[in-house]
């Protein structure tokens, strides 16, 4: 099999942090985003949504979600469990991992999609018609960013890991907002102190430099 990459993307970035965490190697091939390679003809053969990651299967099989990417891998590589072993584990790896796609990750990407000059009408990543920016959604970024953060605190007072007592892909993924959110400038101030002890556990990780 083969896993599309892209080097600077945060969904990329979170397939190679969970391969990291699993010790797993996939045969890898870049795609220059800054270049385009993404919505040019030979990608969109492979990937017609032009998104990456992506991983091409021996038999042919498109998985082209990083969390469905993590899913197969461990199903795979049950070793770490890194998604939950009891169900109630599952449950709450699941519930953390989605509402930090959703409340975070989604912010970071509503202010950086709707305000970067390169992101002109392309208010959506991937292969779409012009898709023009709202400047609302910049605001609206902003808001729920500072609500997630407010939301982790709360959750990481008095824990190490966010969904269970181990670090787990909801920690990975949240790792990546955090990241995100920080490069793209929507979070330019310091962290709160749980959340911010939180981030150097999780960083201090070798998996976080994937």
């Amino acid at each position: 099999m083969k896993l599309y990459d892209a080097d600077w993307a945060p969904s990329p970035r979170r397939v190679r942090m969970f391969l990291a965490e699993k010790g797993v190697e996939i045969d890898r091939e870049k795609i220059d985003l800054a270049a385009g390679a993404h919505l040019g003809a030979a990608y969109l053969a492979v990937n017609p949504r032009g998104t990456v990651p992506a991983l091409l299967l021996d038999d042919g099989t498109l998985i082209d979600e990083s969390s469905a990417i993590c899913r197969y891998i461990e199903s795979l590589h049950p070793d770490p469990c890194l998604f939950g072993r009891t169900a109630r584990e599952i449950a709450l790896v699941e519930a953390w991992t989605r509402r930090i796609d959703d409340e975070g990750y989604g912010a970071a990407t509503f202010a950086f999609r709707n305000r970067n000059r390169h992101m002109i009408d392309r208010g959506l990543p991937g292969n779409w018609p012009p898709i023009a920016q709202i400047p609302e959604l910049v605001d609206r970024g902003r808001t729920m960013w500072a609500c997630f953060v407010a939301a982790l605190e709360a959750r990481l007072a008095g824990r190490d890991w966010i969904a269970i007592d181990a670090y787990s892909y909801a920690d990975l993924t949240a790792l990546v907002a955090v990241d995100f959110a920080r490069a793209t400038k929507l979070d330019t101030g310091d962290l709160p102190p749980a959340l911010a002890a939180w981030h150097a556990r999780a960083s201090a990780r070798p998996s976080a430099g994937a």
